[in-house]
């Protein structure tokens, strides 16, 4: 093989260490942005957060209303006679009355915030493993309750069988028989809440049936009806329920009402999960008649480069310090840039967006118009790719709650006065129509499109089916509801 030289001319698009790092903080969520700045800080030592003065000086003020009040104290007390000696059966509080004083951070008098102080929540086992304590076991029944009550769910239900969990134990317990067992499990079912330890929905029922008291109404009819007709009373078929059970309807009406009163998911009474919340990036609220768009400014703490250790900093000198600290001032001036630069494209895509969907705000999801990704970018001079990295995990504080910036994109349909819907309006009207449907007679998928045709809306029925099943509205059928 021939070895030659050849000269190519060509254009190839290279993203510098300024670009790579202003778009990684573009696609950030909040949370995210949090962390990326907080590494930053301790990473750089050009970087810091620049103080609220106001704060400041109140802490400040706070301290010294501290400190003069000690100071007063101290020198009243110096004014009293203290005895060299107290009784022996007395206390100083009984000579002396007690005095509350505060401190630099919290001041006497205020109340403290018991909201933000929350215990860690308790788990549904844990809520178990406490009445197994509380109650006579043997060392070989706890091992089986433990075994029983780690293998149920937040539900309530149990996630193996009992020949599962006799199957785990075998071989951790001499002469294990299956009877033992279920005399624990028993035990357990017996356990709050009511229907806990259940293998099925059914048991679940039956369990919650069995602990009323005897004197409920209707308590045997409506075992009877969870242990032998519950799939009848899923289809809904009120007639041959009543001739199974040989009730009336108005009878039958209060046996399906003790029924539905239990609890389905009785672990979820117990089971708390911690609330997430979501820190809104944009705030759009109405002065005026018109509507604005601001930054939150609690999303990223004000930035800027350190005065003191920039100005240690000597052009002329090129020891290894000063070339580092060179670096980090340059990567701490393109760090605060980014920075910029992502809340400036995020004020502005989000006020487009407020703009292109005033009805929307004006009127709820039924006037959403249809909105794509190159609406926005068109109209900004920016990358479908941009704009698609801004709207990700990026929330905006309406009104009506807090809605993420994907929201307000959606397909589109025709209509017969040549103008176009958006699918977000359309799941709006297919939830308004069902909401005010006749129990008895619900909608079919047809009628919804006939219904949205008459507005205008050319819809087809597998379109209304495909956005029912999106905004998990069951089926007609499903729907049904006779009694």
């Amino acid at each position: 093989m021939k070895q030659s030289l050849q000269l190519r001319m060509g254009q190839q698009l290279s993203m510098t260490p300024q670009l790579q790092q202003a778009i990684k903080l573009l696609q950030l969520s909040t949370l995210d942005l949090q962390q990326e700045i907080q590494q930053a800080l301790d990473s750089n030592m050009m970087l810091e957060v620049i103080e609220d003065d106001a704060s400041s000086l109140n802490e400040q003020k706070v301290v010294e209303n501290s400190v003069d009040r000690t100071d007063q104290l101290s020198s009243e007390g110096s004014q009293t006679d203290v005895p060299d000696e107290l009784p022996t059966d007395s206390s100083w509080e009984d000579v002396f009355e007690p005095v509350q004083m505060g401190t630099a951070a919290e001041p006497a008098g205020d109340i403290p915030d018991f909201e933000v102080q929350r215990s860690k929540a308790d788990s549904l086992q844990d809520h178990l493993l406490w009445q197994m304590e509380m109650l006579p076991f043997t060392e070989r029944d706890r091992a089986i309750a433990m075994a029983i009550i780690d293998s149920i769910s937040g539900d309530g239900y149990l996630n193996a069988t009992p020949d599962d969990i006799y199957q785990g134990l075998v071989e951790q317990l001499e002469d294990l028989e299956a009877d033992e067992l279920y005399a624990v499990l028993h035990r357990v079912q017996r356990f709050d809440p009511a229907g806990v330890a259940a293998e099925n929905l059914q048991d679940c029922l039956r369990l919650q049936l069995v602990q009323l008291p005897d004197s409920t109404p209707f308590k045997v009819l409506a075992l009877e009806l969870v242990e032998r007709f519950l799939d009848i009373l899923a289809a809904q078929d009120q007639v041959k329920l009543m001739r199974k059970l040989a009730v009336s309807e108005a009878k039958l009406a209060e046996i399906i009402a003790l029924v539905r009163s239990l609890d389905p998911q009785p672990g979820r009474s117990i089971e708390q999960s911690e609330s997430e919340y979501i820190i809104p990036d944009l705030f759009v609220f109405k002065v005026g008649g018109e509507w604005r768009v601001e930054l939150n400014p609690d999303i990223a703490p004000k930035l800027r480069v350190n005065p003191f250790y920039s100005g240690m900093i000597k052009r002329a000198d090129n020891s290894k310090d000063n070339v580092s600290m060179k670096e980090h001032l340059q990567e701490a001036k393109w760090f605060i840039k980014s920075l910029h630069s992502r809340n400036d494209t995020l004020l502005r895509v989000g006020r487009s967006i407020i703009a292109k969907q005033i009805e929307f705000l004006e009127h709820g999801a039924i006037a959403m118009k249809p909105m794509v990704l190159r609406d926005i970018a068109e109209e900004l001079e920016l990358h479908e790719s941009t704009i698609s990295r801004v709207t990700t995990q990026k929330y905006m504080h309406l009104p009506n709650g807090v809605i993420e910036f994907k929201y307000f994109f959606s397909s589109h349909v025709s209509t017969s006065a040549g103008g176009e819907c958006s699918a977000t309006a359309i799941r709006a009207f297919i939830e308004e129509l069902v909401s005010t449907e006749n129990p008895a007679k619900p909608l079919s998928d047809s009628k919804i499109a006939d219904l949205l045709k008459e507005k205008g809306i050319n819809v087809a029925r597998r379109t209304i089916a495909k956005y029912r099943e999106a905004i998990s509205i069951p089926s007609s059928s499903q729907r049904k509801r006779l009694f």
